[in-house]
């Protein structure tokens, strides 16, 4: 099942469709070249970049995945990933990114 934190960072070049983006995910539709950048599955890591178009598989349907960024390509998906945890670790010195983004961070 797909949630969403309640900030989702965006890469730039998607801010204007932003809603038509979660729209389609949340719908099942095919995306062209958006990543999804959500809570590791391995406890070990920090985040899953993900193709969106990954997540109409059904072994995806089955788990849960908490969103929290969209960009447009793998390259910007790793730049926006280094941006949230350069924010996770400047506000807390640490990098704890589940607790950042479910805690009072993430209601500024």
């Amino acid at each position: 099942m797909i949630q969403w934190t309640s900030r989702i960072y965006v890469s730039d070049n998607l801010k204007d469709k932003m809603d038509k983006i979660v729209d389609s995910i949340n719908n099942g539709r095919l995306t062209y070249d958006i990543y999804c950048i959500a809570f590791a599955s391995h406890p070990e890591n920090l985040f899953d970049i993900i193709n969106a178009n990954e997540l109409l598989f059904p072994h995806y349907k089955k788990t849960d995945i908490k969103i929290a960024g969209l960009a447009r390509g793998r390259e910007e998906a790793l730049r926006l990933v280094q941006d949230m945890i350069m924010e996770v670790y400047g506000h807390t010195g640490g990098f704890d990114v589940r607790g950042y983004f479910s805690s009072d961070y993430e209601n500024r």
